[in-house]
């Protein structure tokens, strides 16, 4: 099925330089992921916070891109689809942490 949610991807500026609840609280992540919607930048649910999908549960901005590093891929939360996203990945407004 396919994801009814693509059209409202949207072209956004991050929020943060990392995940921006871990950088808030000193906690580190092992990949990120940038809201489509909005713009917010979260750890990935392989981090121990998974402020990625806590945004989504906070929200309901369905679509999340692999935004550290660049994937090219997104995934709806709503549908559960993943989708190519190489031709309109977000650019990094900067330098991001590593932790791994």
């Amino acid at each position: 099925m396919p994801c009814k949610h693509i059209a409202g991807i949207q072209s956004v500026t991050p929020s943060a330089l990392g995940c921006e609840e871990c950088l808030q609280s000193g906690d580190v992540w092992l990949h990120l992921r940038i809201c489509r919607t909005c713009g917010h930048v979260g750890c990935c649910d392989d981090s121990p916070n998974r402020h990625a999908t806590a945004h989504f549960h906070a929200t309901r901005h369905p679509i999340i891109e692999g935004y550290d590093p660049p994937e090219g891929w997104g995934w709806c939360y709503v549908d559960k689809v993943m989708f190519d996203l190489s031709d309109r990945k977000t650019p990094h407004n900067g330098p991001i942490p590593r932790y791994y």
